[in-house]
């Protein structure tokens, strides 16, 4: 019997997935309108969902302790604290697109890791849109399901986050870059530079996108540009100007600055087959959220620094929201499993840490 027929007694309707993602180099520049450079990994999450008769939702997740179907009546959502809210947020968010649903049961299971800076949250808001938008055959184009996957996020949930993870969620695979401008959503696919691939490696340090201090940052962001008479700091081109700021607030503004250019140049080393200055620009991407924006810690910098330091690896940053996570870097063709597997063995040798292989999928 499968899982979803043991939970609902019956078989599911529909079966959709969506993947995590890496962030490649952009980092907390969406939510002032700038650059980003995701690619999906190979870990998603998966929904199964079959309709019901009545305007009620039962759903269950593989993926807690608890394995008891949580049941929430349509247009009577209450947040609640826990994995739930990532499912009623969705469905807040869809009827106020204006798209209406029955009611339906949804198991949900996800290979994505919770708390590493890949977007689980929005792998969940994704796959359950998909698994929706084919049972009730809505009119969803897949930008305007990012939209209301990061409008669940944030009005309901309550995370103040960009629409990367979301659009990445729905737009990217795992073998190309998605170039987003995130104020246009204009977005491209670029190919990675040949004889080279990527790692992933998982810190072990759970970050919350809920918590106060991505929030933060986020409300730096936003005095910054107000204090520069510009609608976000996607619009500073000069990062000279970012020094009149009062502090912190230059650093934050002088990192957003940066990162956009740092996104814009990378696009242009993939285009041009240069992995060397693309490793480049993941360490000064790595060095400006360490030291200007002040989001990484002490274990997260340490794995990164013994990513910089193997031979095969071009350039190491990390990759996520920042306050632990995962790390992403680039490496030679054909050497990433190997290095991950070298880099991870020397940071829970010498930091007492355990950091777990994410990419390449199967070479823990």
């Amino acid at each position: 019997m499968s899982d979803f027929a043991e939970a609902f007694g019956r078989s599911p309707d529909v079966v959709a997935h969506a993947p995590g993602r890496v962030n490649l180099i952009g980092e907390h520049t969406d939510y002032s309108g700038g650059f980003v450079l995701p690619m999906a990994i190979p870990q998603r999450t998966t929904v199964s969902l079959a309709h019901r008769n009545d305007g009620r939702v039962r759903a269950m997740s593989m993926n807690v302790a608890q394995r008891e179907p949580i049941t929430f009546e349509l247009g009577h959502e209450r947040k609640q604290g826990s994995w739930i809210d990532y499912v009623q947020g969705t469905i807040v968010a869809l009827r106020a697109a204006g798209h209406l649903t029955a009611g339906f049961d949804a198991l949900i299971e996800s290979a994505v890791p919770v708390g590493s800076g890949l977007s689980s949250s929005a792998a969940l808001e994704v796959g359950l849109l998909r698994a929706l938008r084919q049972a009730f055959v809505l009119d969803l184009a897949d930008v305007a399901l990012a939209k209301i996957g990061r409008a669940a996020e944030t009005d309901f949930v309550g995370a103040p986050v960009g629409i990367m993870d979301q659009m990445a969620s729905s737009l990217a695979d795992a073998k190309n870059a998605l170039f987003i401008d995130t104020r246009s959503l204009a977005y491209e696919r670029v190919p990675l530079p040949t004889d080279v691939e990527i790692a992933v490696l998982d810190s072990g340090i759970a970050h919350d996108h809920a918590a106060g201090d991505y929030r933060t940052r986020r409300k730096e962001c936003e005095r910054a540009a107000e204090l520069l008479g510009v609608r976000e700091l996607r619009d500073v081109d000069d990062v000279g100007r970012t020094a009149s700021l009062p502090a912190p607030l230059d650093r934050r503004a002088r990192h957003v600055v940066t990162e956009n250019a740092r996104v814009l140049e990378a696009v242009l080393a993939m285009r041009e087959n240069d992995p060397l200055r693309v490793g480049r620009l993941f360490d000064a991407s790595h060095a400006s959220l360490r030291d200007d924006f002040e989001v990484s810690v002490p274990g997260v910098d340490r794995l990164v620094a013994l990513a910089q330091a193997h031979p095969d690896v071009l350039g190491a940053r990390m990759t996520g929201g920042g306050f632990g996570g995962a790390i992403v870097a680039l490496v030679r063709q054909g050497r990433a499993g190997e290095a991950a597997h070298d880099i991870a063995r020397a940071y829970s040798s010498r930091h007492r840490g355990h950091a777990r292989i994410l990419v390449p999928e199967g070479k823990a």
